[in-house]
């Protein structure tokens, strides 16, 4: 695959967060609701589209526990899937709970804090110290913080080719100091002209604003954009269609929620020109 450029999703990409980010979706939702949901569920709210932003993935998710202690009788396959067919993201996932009685929605509205939500998700992933930090004031309660749980999935090797060969880009719904700690991480330096965090755009994935803007920012004629997610494999096909200048292709790895054939097979039905095992297979597999 011949590309002059490449841009990055960070997680599930570069660093593994399934004990990090994915976990605070998991036990904010517990800590506040007193139920929750399981990490194959996490997966299907991802698939469902729109959930890029994990604070909101979250909102979505104690949506749904709330709503089922009052009577949505779904489960969470049949709500992701109502999810999905009403264009994805949290609008669609209150639009299903409009299912029930309107005095059972008052109460889940009634339940459903979602700042308490993202001030239980920000001190779990981020702990004590770093709360404060980021978030300018006194955690909810002392964490160690889950954003310390975070194994790195790319090889230096992988970086050191990739960035020479290549202008190299991110594109990440995480929050820019997040999206920096990340980078830092993996020892990947890219100018702030070069990335997309969840700070610099509204629109999220899979809207290709933000990868059509990197593409012009690098004068590329080809782009990969590589992710983990079929947002980010739909993120590429929309910019393709979008962009009749350019040249995008969309690469999914296996390394995030979807993993195996099953997640092989979601990304080609969501029309990923290629799929990998992870990101180091980038070194042989572009030109």
């Amino acid at each position: 695959m011949q590309v002059d450029a490449v841009v990055l999703d960070i997680d599930g990409v570069l660093v593994d967060v399934a004990d990090s980010y994915r976990r605070a979706i998991i036990e904010s939702v517990d800590r506040v609701c007193g139920k929750t949901i399981d990490r194959d569920a996490i997966q299907a709210f991802k698939d469902a589209g729109g959930f890029n932003n994990d604070w909101e993935l979250t909102d979505a998710a104690a949506l749904f526990v709330l709503a089922r202690r009052e009577g949505l009788r779904m489960n969470v396959s049949e709500f992701t899937d109502r999810v999905a067919d009403g264009g994805g993201g949290l609008e669609a996932a209150k639009a299903v709970v409009s299912d029930l009685p309107r005095v059972a929605q008052a109460r889940v509205r009634d339940q459903w804090d979602t700042d308490r939500l993202r001030d239980t998700f920000q001190a779990l992933y981020l702990g004590a110290e770093l709360y404060r930090e980021l978030e300018g004031g006194t955690p909810p309660f002392d964490a160690p913080g889950y954003i310390h749980d975070e194994p790195t999935l790319v090889d230096p090797e992988t970086i050191a080719d990739l960035t020479e060969r290549f202008d190299v880009g991110v594109l990440t719904g995480r929050p820019a100091a997040e999206a920096e700690i990340a980078l830092a991480r993996v020892g990947l330096d890219v100018p702030d002209a070069h990335r997309f965090t969840m700070d610099d755009w509204e629109e999220g994935k899979p809207h290709p604003r933000a990868l059509v803007t990197l593409a012009e920012r690098f004068d590329a004629e080809t782009v990969a954009f590589v992710g983990d997610t079929l947002d980010d494999v739909r993120t590429a096909r929309n910019a393709d269609a979008a962009d009749e200048a350019r040249v995008y292709y969309g690469v999914g790895v296996l390394t995030g929620g979807l993993t195996g054939e099953d997640g092989r097979r979601s990304f080609v039905d969501a029309g990923a020109d290629v799929v990998v095992d992870d990101v180091n297979e980038l070194v042989e597999l572009l030109a």
